[in-house]
C-alpha cells in the first residue's frame, strides 16, 4: 500500500500531523507493506527568497489577528507537538520560502535520504534556534547530516530549475486532488485524511485502505511459462 503525503517544512501542523501518522503507522501489523511518499506542497508559494519575518508578525497580517491571539497560538501548537514528544519554540522563530527546501527534498529523494533530511529540516524550523530560511550553508549542513555530499547540494541550491518542475508537479497534483491545505494524506489514491489528525484515526484509515485494496489477480500462462519453487525449477521437455 502507498501512502502519499503532501507537507510543507513551514507548516506546524505537518510537523505534528507526521508524528502522529508515524506512531499510527508504527503500530500497525502490515507497516512493512506501506510505502511512503512525500509530496510537496508550499503554504506561501509566492515568497520570494529573501523575504523573511517573525512568524507572529506573518501571523498577523496574513490572517489579521492580534500578536495576543497569534502567540496564544503559537502555545496552543507548542502543546499539542509537546504531546507527541517533539520539541517546539514558541516565540522567536521566523518564516520564509520554503522552495529551495522542497527542492533539496526531492534530490534527497534520489539518494534515498529523503525521510532524514525532512526530519532535520522540521526540527531545524520548529525546534532550534538558528533560522533556515536567511542562509543556504544552513540548509548544506543540514542535508550534510542527513548523509547528502556538500558540493551536490550546493550545486542544487545554485541552480534555480534544479528540482524545481518535481516541485511543482506535486503542487499541481495536490490541486487536482482537491488539497487545499497541508498535512494531507493520500492512501492507495482511495482514502484521503486531511490536517494533523489523532495518531487513531490515521489507524483506522490505514486499516480500511489496506483491507479494501483489490485481491491480486493470477494470469495463468500455462505450461509455456517457465517458473522456479522450493523443489526447483520448471525445465521444458521437448
Amino acid at each position: 500500500m502507498r501512502v502519499e503525503i503532501w507537507s510543507d517544512i513551514a507548516c506546524p501542523w505537518c510537523y505534528v500531523g507526521k508524528a502522529r501518522f508515524e506512531k499510527a503507522l508504527r503500530d500497525f501489523p502490515y507497516r512493512d507493506d506501506v510505502e511512503v511518499v512525500h509530496r510537496s506542497f508550499e503554504l506561501d508559494p509566492g515568497r520570494a527568497k529573501g523575504d523573511v519575518q517573525p512568524v507572529i508578525t506573518m501571523l498577523t497580517k496574513k490572517y489579521g489577528m492580534s500578536a495576543a491571539q497569534a502567540e496564544a497560538g503559537e502555545d496552543n501548537l507548542g502543546a499539542q507537538a509537546a504531546a507527541e514528544g517533539l520539541d517546539y519554540r514558541t516565540r522567536g522563530r521566523d518564516h520564509g520560502s520554503t522552495f529551495d527546501m522542497h527542492r533539496l527534498l526531492h534530490f534527497a529523494k534520489e539518494q534515498g535520504r529523503q525521510e532524514q533530511l525532512l526530519d532535520l529540516l522540521y526540527r531545524a524550523n520548529f525546534a532550534e534556534e538558528r533560522s533556515v530560511f536567511d542562509d543556504d550553508e544552513r540548509l548544506v549542513e543540514l542535508a550534510v547530516a542527513a548523509g547528502l555530499e556538500a558540493s551536490a547540494v550546493r550545486a542544487v541550491l545554485a541552480d534555480a530549475e534544479a528540482y524545481a518542475d518535481d516541485v511543482r508537479a506535486d503542487e499541481r497534483e495536490a490541486a487536482q486532488l482537491g488539497a487545499s491545505g497541508v498535512p494531507f494524506f493520500e492512501l492507495d489514491r482511495a482514502y484521503g485524511v486531511s490536517g494533523a489528525q489523532p495518531a487513531e484515526v490515521f489507524a483506522q484509515a490505514l486499516t480500511q485502505a489496506y483491507g479494501e485494496r483489490p485481491p491480486l489477480e493470477i494470469v495463468d500462462g500455462g505450461e509455456d511459462a517457465g517458473a522456479c519453487g522450493p523443489d526447483g525449477c520448471a525445465v521444458p521437455q521437448r
